[in-house]
């Protein structure tokens, strides 16, 4: 009974079976299509991405093959027609090496390039059959650029040096040498032994006679240096022991002659020492100046240069003080010619104009016309008067210093006025001390100037000012932070005044400038 069941269902069985593996084959289809599209798109977006990559090359290799090709024909065609370089471009050497630049791997530019060289030296060769050194020279420095093997290139220079030679008749100059050795002409003119010599031997430096005489030349040159280093004329030692290093700088005698130098130049510094310790600093001057022009890098040279250009400062501030301007201003420009221009210099010259503009208005022409001994002796009153109250400098008008400054535009030179001059001053340093202290700095200003008055070539004079500068930047500062423009703007003015080569005014101006208190 169960097969009869089995046969009865076996057609429908059969296409149930069917219809199941054809639906299942539709399912793998679809499954598998769907995959294959999510490769594609995989595949796609990675060769998009390197097209956007790799657009440089790809553009390089399409556009640039063509233009290199092309590159390397015309420098054929320019090898041909013999035209191996040419400033406009068009000889074969140009061509070649641009082709290598835009392929540097490219071997077809390297040989010709090499080939190239190898028909400069032909040229070369040929330019020197027909007897023209001026093309053969030039032919064989294009083969040497173009890197040409080093014996083929060496042999074409020899036959030019000698065919040079030969032309320049320097067997002649050879003789022309050896006379002038043996006259004692060793580097004097153009016409003398070394000279000569030089010019053999740039055209043939391997000449053994040419060689022998430069060596014996250059001894004797160099026994002159030791001689001159010797009597101490180290200018003339030094200028010859140059001459000899431009012609030999390996020469057996040069060290020996350059410690004789060395020598020379450490005494004449320990005389300059000597001199400057006793204060006698034209002396100093006249023993180091010749060592300052033949060797002013020797640190013993330098050593004392320095310090002789600070004691001539230093003196030409004391004549100030004397009101002696002239020598003080020459003693500032013998400084300035041991040192250069320097801070130090500046400062000390500006220091000197103002005492001399201050003594100027107080000169006049000693006692004023119309002025009587009895004028100067009521101020000379009222100034004791005022020092006997303590007003030194203030109030204004009726203080020590101004009955002083009305003393000294009748009688500058009176020694009553010089020795009252000499009372205030320290009162108007312990007052600029004071305000500053004090941050007044207008009062400060005041006191200044009256220091700058009695004294203008006070050593502390300088300082002074640049403590006042700093003081107005630091108060003009706080005062632009809180608001204050009109201020700030008249603390840059005053600072400016007072030190213009102060380092922390710029900043100030600037920040002044940009909050509009400065006009720009």
């Amino acid at each position: 009974m169960e097969r009869n069941s089995r046969r009865a269902g076996g057609p429908g069985h059969d296409a149930l079976q069917r219809v199941r593996r054809e639906g299942r084959w539709w399912w793998l289809q679809a499954r598998h299509t769907h995959r294959i599209w999510r490769w594609a798109l995989l595949a796609a977006v990675v060769l998009f991405l390197a097209l956007i990559l790799l657009r440089r090359p790809l553009a390089d290799w399409f556009w640039d093959e063509p233009r290199i090709q092309q590159l390397l024909e015309q420098g054929d065609h320019a090898l041909l027609a013999g035209r191996l370089s040419a400033a406009d471009g068009s000889g074969a050497r140009e061509y070649f090496q641009a082709a290598l630049a835009l392929d540097g791997d490219r071997s077809q530019a390297r040989e010709g390039l090499a080939r190239t060289g190898a028909a400069a030296l032909r040229w070369g060769a040929n330019a020197l059959a027909r007897d023209d050194l001026g093309s053969a020279a030039e032919a064989l420095a294009l083969a040497r650029q173009l890197q040409v093997p080093q014996p083929a290139s060496e042999a074409l220079a020899r036959q030019l040096r000698d065919r040079q030679a030969a032309g320049a008749g320097l067997d002649v100059l050879l003789g022309q040498a050896r006379q002038a050795l043996a006259a004692g002409r060793l580097d004097d003119t153009p016409e003398d032994a070394l000279p000569l010599l030089q010019r053999v031997l740039e055209l043939r430096p391997l000449d053994v006679a040419a060689l022998e005489a430069r060596e014996d030349a250059l001894s004797d040159l160099l026994l002159r240096a030791r001689t001159a280093s010797e009597r101490g004329d180290v200018q003339q030692a030094a200028r010859l022991l140059r001459r000899a290093r431009d012609y030999d700088p390996g020469h057996a005698d040069l060290p020996a002659s350059q410690e004789a130098l060395s020598r020379a130049l450490e005494s004449r510094a320990r005389q300059a020492a000597r001199e400057l310790q006793r204060g006698r600093l034209d002396a100093a001057l006249a023993q180091l100046q010749p060592a300052l022009d033949a060797a002013g890098e020797d640190p013993a040279v330098a050593l004392q240069r320095g310090r002789l250009a600070a004691a001539l400062l230093k003196q030409g501030q004391r004549l100030a003080a004397d009101y002696r301007f002239d020598e003080a201003a020459a003693r500032l420009d013998d400084a300035q010619r041991l040192q250069g221009a320097s801070r130090e210099l500046t400062a000390a010259r500006q220091q000197i104009e103002r005492a001399r503009l201050a003594r100027q208005s107080q000169r006049g022409s000693g006692v004023r016309p119309g002025a009587s001994t009895k004028q100067l002796g009521r101020l000379l009153e009222q100034l004791g008067e005022a020092e006997a109250r303590g007003q030194l400098i203030a109030p204004p008008g009726a203080s020590a210093y101004d009955a002083l400054r009305e003393a000294q535009s009748l009688a500058p030179d009176d020694r009553r006025v010089v020795a009252a001059a000499k009372r205030l001053l320290p009162a108007s340093r312990h007052c600029f001390e004071d305000a500053l202290r004090q941050n007044r700095v207008e009062a400060a200003g005041g006191c200044l100037q009256a220091w700058q008055t009695l004294a203008p070539t006070d050593p502390g004079l300088g300082v002074a000012r640049n403590r006042l500068a700093l003081r107005w930047v630091a108060i003009g500062s706080e005062r632009l932070g809180s608001g204050d423009v009109r201020f700030a703007a008249r603390a840059a003015l005053q600072a400016r005044q007072l030190q213009p080569a102060l380092a922390e005014l710029p900043a100030f101006e600037a920040r002044v400038l940009q909050a509009g208190g400065l006009p720009r």
